[in-house]
């Protein structure tokens, strides 16, 4: 690779690392898998970085690397994952830690979805794609993206974690239920709203 592509690749990857690790993380439920994940894809992308430099948009060719690696990840690996039904307890509750236990349960309920349809919730609500760019992410038509979200967010509106947390909410009030860290709010409305 010449020095100026070598250049542009880590001015690239500085600019996108956090944002491809969070996509990834949402992914793969565990903060190191993520960041193997996108060191897997970046690691793919310098190879091609030539070609892919000079898309339209490298980020949506990273990223559908990224969702690619991790489909290969589970091809490979057959090993089901244990999440723990319920944090340890702690002395008393504050609203950041209620926020932290959504959280958990958002991320519990995600990784029950099979990949293609997680992929789909994550690229949609999440990174907050159109039909259209998860389609182009994950190289099928947009009436598969719907169907797949659709079916992923009725998955999730029967997670046991996520009805908690919609009870909860309801008593706190749709203000309160407004206020979620980015992308949260997307998904769970979703899952309480009934999809778009």
């Amino acid at each position: 690779m010449q020095a100026e592509q070598e250049d542009r690749f880590q001015e690239f990857v500085r600019a996108r690392w956090s944002r491809l690790v969070r996509t990834a993380y949402l992914l793969t439920g565990d903060v190191h898998h993520a960041e193997d994940l996108t060191q897997t894809a970046l690691a793919k992308a310098y190879r091609s970085w030539r070609r892919i430099s000079r898309s339209d948009n490298p980020e949506a060719y990273v990223r559908r690397m990224l969702v690619s690696c991790n489909s290969d990840r589970f091809r490979k690996r057959r090993v089901a994952e244990a999440l723990t039904a319920a944090p340890p307890e702690r002395a008393g509750r504050d609203e950041g830690a209620g926020r932290v236990e959504e959280r958990g349960s958002l991320l519990a309920g995600l990784a029950q979805l099979p990949p293609r349809q997680r992929a789909v919730v994550v690229l949609r609500y999440w990174e907050d794609l159109s039909e259209a760019e998860v389609a182009e992410v994950l190289g099928c038509s947009p009436g598969t993206v719907k169907s797949q979200a659709s079916k992923g967010l009725a998955k999730l509106r029967t997670h046991p974690g996520l009805a908690a947390d919609r009870a909860v909410s309801g008593r706190r009030g749709q203000e309160q239920a407004q206020v979620r860290v980015q992308g949260r709010v997307r998904i769970q409305g979703q899952v309480q709203g009934g999809g778009r």
